[in-house]
């Protein structure tokens, strides 16, 4: 039987890491957390949790990014199926299993599971998605998304129409629950630590394995609960624009035509006017000049 390594990245995930390794504690794998320089108790918790049970924690002096910090507890472990997991993703009692079985029954390389909102259903339009295309981004970047959230592009790209019930098989799975085979995070490198600090990392992981041919599924009876937005609900919203546009961009130049990575340039500088012409009248989720300086440094950034 495949033996996992279960790799959990925290920062300042003090109120989540417990119930996540709990959780784990009770499955046969192996368990390795890698703290990217949190500033609250999660060192300690963890500390704590591993003098009852086997855990190793790999605390890093700095915030490396997800991408780095993953990397390096992958190269801490021994296991068949390496399984990403973020602090506030909770396992439910069969789920390690029910995943693992999934991948050996389909030969897949790679697999995710259910993540459940709070009121325990699957979480639609996050648990898997298609891998974007340069429409799908525009789509997000001109505000077409949120000004029409059902539109075609977005449905497809979030597979909002899915028969979640069902097991089958996908482009991406969310990076808060995913599941490789050591042999296929060894022939793909693992994740692009330029993807830094977080986003886009696991999408361009799912693209280079989809490349490669490699088999990728959703296993809806592998339960995990999951709070989300656990990492980027510390940060800034400035932060948060410059990480999302600038990596979504970086993708594009990994894997799309210049033409295109000009055009979502274009787009991202037309997206951030738009936004700021709808904060001006009271569409923003941060004051003013805190929204209009985040967007300006997105256009300075993708310039």
């Amino acid at each position: 039987m495949l033996r996992y390594s279960v790799v959990v990245v925290t920062y300042n995930s003090g109120e989540a890491i417990a119930p996540c390794l709990e959780a784990l504690a009770g499955e046969d794998c192996e368990i390795v957390v890698v703290d990217n320089a949190s500033h609250d108790a999660t060192v300690r918790l963890v500390e704590e949790f591993a003098a009852w049970h086997e855990v190793r924690l790999l605390a890093n002096d700095r915030n490396l990014g997800f991408a780095a910090a993953a990397n390096r507890g992958a190269g801490e472990t021994r296991g068949d199926i390496l399984l990403f997991l973020n602090p506030d993703a909770i396992a439910e009692p069969g789920a390690m299993n029910a995943l693992r079985q999934c991948m050996e029954a389909t030969h897949a390389a790679a697999a995710g599971g259910a993540l459940l909102s709070s009121d325990g259903q699957p979480a639609r339009g996050f648990a898997f998605r298609r891998l974007p295309t340069l429409t799908t981004l525009l789509f997000e970047t001109l505000l077409a998304n949120r000004l029409w959230p059902r539109n075609p592009a977005n449905r497809r790209y979030r597979c909002l129409d899915a028969d979640y019930s069902q097991p089958q098989e996908i482009e991406q799975p969310a990076g808060a629950c995913l599941a490789i085979t050591r042999q296929a995070w060894d022939q793909t490198g693992g994740f692009d630590e330029q993807f830094f600090p977080l986003w886009f990392e696991d999408v361009d992981l799912c693209r280079r394995l989809r490349e490669r041919g490699s088999k990728i599924v959703y296993c809806p009876i592998a339960c995990f609960r999951h709070s989300g937005a656990h990492s980027v609900s510390k940060l800034s919203f400035r932060d948060k624009q410059i990480f999302w546009y600038t990596n979504m961009l970086r993708y594009a130049r990994k894997h799309f035509s210049p033409g295109q990575v000009r055009l979502l340039r274009a787009g991202i500088v037309a997206g951030m006017l738009l936004r700021s012409a709808a904060a001006l009248f009271g569409a923003r989720q941060a004051p003013l000049g805190e929204t209009l300086a985040a967007y300006r440094a997105v256009i300075r950034e993708v310039k």
